[in-house]
């Protein structure tokens, strides 16, 4: 099969913010051409297991279900700074949790499902990445999940949400998804 991946950009910072935005809103096509075939997510160990194989179906994976949990999903970007090969961005994700969220253990069993709140919220993050060949190779982010935690009602969780909880895991353990 031939090689059809596209380059979006040279400019390092942008290709970073670039794929950040597709999270939200790329095609499976963009996202052939924004990472590498070899590419790793140093975040997937709590994502599903779809999600941990190499290349840019791994961030696919991921885009696809941060999509199916948080309505308006968006990023502001606040910095970018490229040295190299090596690119920081600093941005807030944010959305509004309206379906099941479920994060996996090591082994990608499910191991926790937030059902949805309808709460809106704004969670800072700074994502780094390491380019190859003009495009993504490795990713790594420093979240804030425990304030987005708090915003979505998760944290600290009512008895009546932590009965959602354990019933939104099992409907999700029985079909394979939340």
């Amino acid at each position: 099969m031939p090689d059809i991946t596209v380059r979006v950009s040279t400019d390092p910072a942008a290709l970073a913010i670039r794929s950040i935005h597709a999270m939200a809103t790329g095609t499976r096509e963009e996202f052939d051409g924004l990472y590498h075939q070899a590419a790793r997510d140093g975040e997937n160990p709590v994502q599903p297991p779809s999600s941990r194989i190499p290349g840019p179906g791994s961030f696919w994976s991921t885009a696809l279900w941060l999509r199916a949990a948080f309505a308006g999903l968006h990023y502001e970007i606040h910095h970018a700074l490229a040295d190299g090969d090596l690119v920081a961005v600093n941005s807030t994700m944010c959305g509004t949790h309206a379906a099941p969220w479920a994060v996996y253990t090591a082994a990608g069993d499910v191991d926790t499902v937030f059902p949805p709140t309808g709460r809106a919220f704004r969670a800072t993050q700074s994502h780094w990445f390491l380019l190859e060949d003009g495009l993504i190779r490795e990713h790594w982010a420093n979240r804030d999940d425990l304030g987005m935690g708090k915003q979505l009602g998760w944290i600290p969780p009512t008895p009546g949400y932590l009965i959602r909880m354990n019933a939104a895991k099992r409907r999700a353990r029985r079909s394979g998804t939340p």
